[in-house]
């Protein structure tokens, strides 16, 4: 059984900045990784997501403010936020595909005066 953990998420006010992490129970190397989110009313969104160390792709609406990362050795991926917006509020979600989607339980990320 395949468990992902994220942690990092909390309140932050625009223009600040949160870094997310998730811990996953198996191996990850070669494992294709995502961060999704999902704001209340709306659909859960793809962020960005990592193949490798050096293959990565951004939604749109990241622009340059979001860094994904992972560190295969130690089984975790890293969501470096910056420059935070009231729009980036949601849950964020750690997904990895391995025959199937195993997915976090989400943390909660606020941006908010």
């Amino acid at each position: 059984q395949v468990q992902l953990v994220e942690s990092g998420g909390g309140l932050v006010q625009p223009g600040g900045s949160l870094r997310l992490s998730c811990a996953a129970s198996i191996d990850i190397t070669g494992k294709n990784m995502l961060w999704f989110r999902q704001a209340p009313g709306k659909h859960r969104e793809m962020v960005a997501s990592i193949v490798s160390s050096w293959v990565s792709n951004y939604a749109d609406f990241v622009e340059v403010r979001f860094t994904i990362s992972r560190d295969n050795a130690k089984n975790m991926m890293y969501l470096q936020m910056n420059d935070l917006k009231p729009e980036d509020t949601a849950v964020y979600y750690c997904n990895l595909y391995w025959g199937l989607d195993f997915w976090g339980q989400g943390a909660q990320v606020t941006v908010s005066s």
